[in-house]
């Protein structure tokens, strides 16, 4: 199976285990969920839905209903309603415990990150920390590739590529704050001396004002930071 297939499978499965939803509805929440997935075409999505209905990893519901695609003129759409098997359901938590280097890719991470709520601390914590290196030996290579772009390239290239940096930076320091909120939530440790925020307090910016950080998820969205109060959002 392909990557991109591979993380189509891993999102379907684990929208349908939160709750049964025909094509059109499972559809709509893959791209609100999934940056990489907002033009997700039926031409993509039904061909998963089959096949993993072939591997017994789904249930049609309502199966004798022939799927037609809508159009301007009919209207019609699926009545056709997917819910996990129980081999659905194992392989939903199989993928979820599967921390290798796969689930620090850019496509695998942030489906990872979507069902981290569902994941076990540890597996978070692996998949977190194998991101961090893998976007800290792709900063290596871009720092590199900057000093040699200052030589041949003209400006707007150059800018081209520090943008492009300056968006792994950022990235790294997003993680770096995961990774000790989920250490100091393990440890139990609150207050300063954890090393960061407390599980309800506000971040310190820079300038050293009381206000929430905000820290950027890798599709650009605020990331609401595991352990915030009502009283934060």
């Amino acid at each position: 199976m392909g990557r991109r297939s591979g993380v189509l499978e891993f999102a379907v499965l684990g929208l349908l285990h939160d709750a049964p939803m025909h094509g059109y509805e499972l559809r709509k929440r893959l791209n609100i969920l999934l940056g990489t997935f907002r033009a997700l075409s039926y031409g993509t999505l039904y061909p998963c839905l089959k096949s993993l209905v072939a591997q017994g990893f789904l249930v049609e519901d309502n199966p004798d209903v022939e799927y037609v695609p809508a159009t301007a003129l009919n209207g019609k759409r699926s009545k056709i309603v997917y819910r996990l098997s129980a081999e659905g359901k194992q392989r939903f938590e199989e993928l979820l415990a599967d921390s290798g280097p796969d689930a620090w890719e850019d496509e695998h991470f942030g489906v990872h990150f979507a069902f981290f709520g569902q994941t076990d601390r540890a597996v978070r914590m692996r998949v977190l920390e194998g991101r961090r290196s893998r976007l800290e030996e792709r900063l290596e290579r871009m720092r590199n590739s900057l000093a040699r772009a200052r030589e041949r390239f003209d400006d707007y290239t150059v800018e081209l590529q520090r943008h492009g940096l300056e968006s792994v930076e950022r990235e790294v320091r997003w993680l770096n704050e995961l990774i000790e909120t989920e250490r100091s939530n393990r440890t139990g440790r609150t207050g300063p001396d954890a090393g960061g925020s407390t599980a309800a307090g506000p971040r310190k910016t820079s300038d050293g004002r009381g206000q929430e950080t905000g820290s950027p998820d890798p599709s650009g969205q605020p990331y609401d930071r595991p352990g915030r109060s009502d009283q934060e959002r």
